[in-house]
């Protein structure tokens, strides 16, 4: 298929591609490397992508429609991982956001529909959730209690894609990952930032006084979730992408310890406001409906996380 990827120099974005691209697909990447964060990390994921022949970067934003009508013309899907991601920066700059995730998200499932696209799958999240307290999460439980702006900004291109399918019929499929982590993660998630303090006896910020719970998931398995789900192309759907099965932060942190051949100096601080205590997928509908199987737990995802960082950081 010829495949109109966004974000494709983002951390999902990146491991997707590679995955498409792999299998012969025609990829086209659509990204904007934003300094959300470092975007030398970004350009070095893209420089892996065009040595792929059948890889084509466009260089733009997904709120400018010129950039997204031309880079979508002739596809046969369109994967739409593009966003600002993170809850804690979407306190801090709350109009990105919306310009990003709400309208960018617009811009892209109406050209959708303008080109009679058969076939959006778009990332949603765990945020959505927001303060559920029935575990594990599942795709029918309630998710009109948001505790943070990115996790609103997810919920709102859920019922934005709903109502795009109600009216024109073409299919969609939302993908609520759970806490992916990987190599050429970001450097603003967990993982990256107990490594990188770790290696260089710096002290980590554990939140939550390290009481939290994450369903940790490992990118490739994430990416596997992905393209099931642009060859079923659902009519409309929702699913949960997650390992299934819930860590204690303690035990995560004592993961990247052993990795790295080192303890970690611990500074325990209060929750994070817009964090929640526990995220758990129930993903039996991603079993059955995707052959969705998660196959790396962090035993095994961690170390390769940080042997990738001491190599792309000569560490």
């Amino acid at each position: 298929m010829k495949i109109l990827l966004t974000g494709s120099a983002g951390f999902i974005g990146f491991h997707t591609a590679k995955a498409l691209l792999a299998r012969g697909d025609n990829v086209i990447g659509l990204d904007n490397f934003n300094p959300y964060y470092d975007p030398k990390l970004k350009e070095d994921r893209n420089a892996q992508l065009l040595k792929e022949k059948n890889f084509t970067l466009v260089r733009g934003d997904i709120t400018d429609r010129k950039t997204v009508a031309k880079a979508m013309r002739g596809v046969d899907r369109v994967c739409h991982l593009a966003a600002l991601a993170g809850v804690r920066y979407s306190f801090e700059h709350p109009e990105e956001y919306i310009a990003n995730n709400i309208q960018g998200f617009f811009e892209v499932i109406d050209e959708v529909k303008k080109q009679e696209i058969p076939g959006l799958v778009y990332a949603s999240s765990s945020s959505v959730y927001g303060d559920n307290t029935k575990f594990p999460l599942s795709e029918g439980d309630r998710t009109d209690s948001q505790l943070s702006l990115y996790g609103q900004n997810k919920k709102d291109n859920e019922l934005m894609a709903h109502t795009y399918h109600h009216l024109y019929g073409f299919p969609v499929t939302g993908l609520r990952f759970f806490t992916v982590y990987g190599p050429w993660g970001r450097p603003d998630m967990a993982l990256f930032l107990f490594t990188d303090a770790i290696l260089h006896d710096r002290p980590i910020n554990v939140f939550g006084q390290g009481k939290m719970q994450r369903d940790f998931t490992f990118v490739e398995d994430i990416v596997a979730g992905i393209v099931a789900s642009v060859d079923k192309n659902y009519p409309e759907e929702v699913f949960n992408l997650g390992c299934g099965r819930k860590e204690e932060l303690m035990t995560y942190i004592a993961t990247v310890e052993k990795a790295c051949g080192k303890e970690a100096k611990k500074n325990f601080l209060p929750m994070h406001p817009g964090d929640v205590t526990v995220t758990d997928a129930d993903i039996s509908k991603a079993r059955k409906m995707l052959g969705f199987e998660p196959k790396t737990m962090i035993e095994q995802g961690v170390p390769r996380f940080v042997e990738w960082y001491r190599k792309y950081y000569g560490v």
